[in-house]
């Protein structure tokens, strides 16, 4: 199969055998370790960690790193597929993979060769677990307004602040940190124990809720000169939006994911399920459902596949492409999740069955990496330049 994406370029879009090869090991690992489980995560909202140390055996938490750290070092398709079937698993899951993957990979195009040597190694294996502070109680999309605020203290930063939502923020060992100093963003390494941090766990939320998200209190956080990335004023433009264009191309196939496990489940319900007199999938409303399930989850896997050739080629217009990807891959997974909980029907709504936890998950993608008001905004920006520039 092949995408034109003009007159002149043809993308392909056939997987070779390496990368079905791995997406046979990728299903398999979910299909085993996480499916059967995902609703316990849910419920007491964590990951064991014998899961996280199985991940890190399996080379996932470092999939993009360069084998000389300990990685995999996938391309972005292959990638792609891994979050595609961690997302069909479990969301959570797939946000940890996610992150090990971000900062990792900050680390190797701002990073320092001492931030080097101290940290891929221990983020591939799995020795230590990251994440990305950036969001604040009062800033999420505005990234380039973060109140918290780093001043130079001789040959260290001096951090104080709070971030809120943070993805695995009870149990990272390591935070990027997005913050203000002398008006200019900046982004630092920041490790747990530093004195002056503090940690707050947060609960109930409405979807990913394995996720062990925690609120991050900087009380005269001192940390060394040598933790600050990429230089001074750097931590916006560079460090923050490559970290999220990532992040958001993991969200993208994760909601593919998601729409796949949706469209099985309603599969196979409606195939044992009777009204009427009739299985379920012998009436015209539910065959036209799965109709459309199928065409958005083929629809949303193009765009990342196509989003994955352009990241991987190096070409600039692969922000524009992922956030494409992005933007319409989680209002596909919320679409979907809806309406396999509506043909589920009271059962969709119970913690009996998966479909009420993709639902809620579906609607955290449409939030996290560029809510899709701001991916809107962008998306049309960027086809007005592109228009003006013809």
């Amino acid at each position: 199969m092949t995408l034109f994406l003009d007159g002149n370029n043809v993308m392909n879009m056939e997987l070779n055998a390496q990368q079905k090869n791995d997406q046979a090991a990728f299903r398999a690992l979910v299909n085993e370790e996480i499916l059967p489980y995902a609703d316990q995560y849910d419920q007491e909202e964590r990951i064991p960690f014998d899961l996280i140390r199985r991940l890190g055996r399996e080379g996932y938490l470092g999939a993009t790193l360069p084998a000389e750290h300990g990685g995999r070092a996938m391309d972005m398709i292959t990638y792609g597929l891994l979050n595609e079937e961690l997302g069909r698993g479990c969301s959570s899951v797939r946000a940890l993979v996610m992150l090990q993957n971000m900062i990792g990979q900050t680390i190797i195009r701002w990073g320092n060769g001492d931030q080097k040597g101290l940290w891929l190694d221990k983020l591939a294996s799995g020795e230590a677990l990251a994440s990305f502070a950036l969001t604040e109680p009062d800033v999420g999309s505005d990234a380039g307004n973060v109140q918290t605020a780093a001043r130079p203290a001789g040959d260290t930063y001096i951090i104080n602040g709070r971030k809120k939502w943070i993805t695995l923020g009870q149990i990272a060992d390591l935070f990027l940190v997005l913050a203000q100093c002398g008006g200019k963003p900046c982004a630092f390494l920041v490790e747990k124990d530093t004195p002056g941090l503090s940690i707050t766990p947060l609960f109930g939320m409405l979807g990913a809720r394995a996720s062990m998200l925690g609120e991050l209190h900087f009380h005269d956080c001192r940390v060394p000169e040598e933790n600050l990335v990429g230089g001074m004023g750097f931590g916006l433009a560079p460090v923050a939006f490559s970290a999220l264009n990532l992040g958001r191309y993991s969200v993208a196939w994760g909601c593919v994911g998601i729409g796949q496990a949706c469209l099985a489940a309603c599969m196979d319900h409606t195939a044992k399920r009777k009204q009427f007199g009739v299985y379920l999938k012998e009436h015209q409303l539910i065959k036209q459902m799965i109709a459309d399930m199928v065409v958005k989850v083929t629809a949303g896997r193009l765009l990342c596949i196509r989003a994955g050739h352009s990241v991987e080629a190096g070409d600039p217009i692969s922000v524009m492409e992922t956030m494409v990807a992005k933007y319409f891959a989680s209002q596909m997974a919320r679409e979907i999740a809806n309406d396999a909980v509506q043909i589920h029907g009271a059962l969709g709504c119970s913690r009996e069955h998966g479909v009420e936890r993709y639902l809620r998950d579906a609607k955290v993608m449409e939030i996290i990496e560029g809510t899709t008001q701001i991916l809107q905004m962008k998306i049309a920006e960027c086809a007005y330049r592109e228009h003006g520039d013809r």
